[in-house]
């Protein structure tokens, strides 16, 4: 069909079912300041098959609507991204467990015992 609009962006989300969300950057001069600014526009596009996943390089084309949200579907996967896996929770829990915090007693009596040692030195 002629007038179809073909874009292509990087898959930000794949957490739904057979549907994708596709980031598309592209720069705009600014009418009064004249300095060219990013503008970032998200799609939800159509995966009919779930292979795209966050990280990759999709071409979308336009097309009837599919859903209320849904105008895109995928034409082609173009590069296969890396993204880790790994959620930042997770990350930060294996500091968490390699570290011991001291109970706020300990640490009391810690400096108590730093500040006689330093008293008894200047005397």
């Amino acid at each position: 069909m002629p007038g179809q609009r073909v874009i292509q962006g990087t898959v930000v989300s794949d957490k739904m079912q057979k549907t994708i969300v596709v980031s598309v950057e592209r720069k705009k001069k600014h009418r009064l300041y004249h300095k060219v600014v990013s503008v970032t526009e998200r799609y939800k596009a159509h995966d009919e098959n779930d292979q795209c996943h966050r990280g990759d390089l999709v071409r979308i084309q336009e097309c009837r609507p599919i859903s209320r949200d849904k105008r895109w579907r995928v034409i082609e996967i173009l590069q296969r991204g890396d993204v880790a896996d790994i959620a930042p929770t997770a990350i930060g829990r294996e500091i968490e467990e390699t570290t011991q915090v001291a109970p706020k007693a300990e640490v009391a009596a810690d400096e108590a015992a730093t500040e006689e040692s330093a008293t008894e030195g200047q005397a």
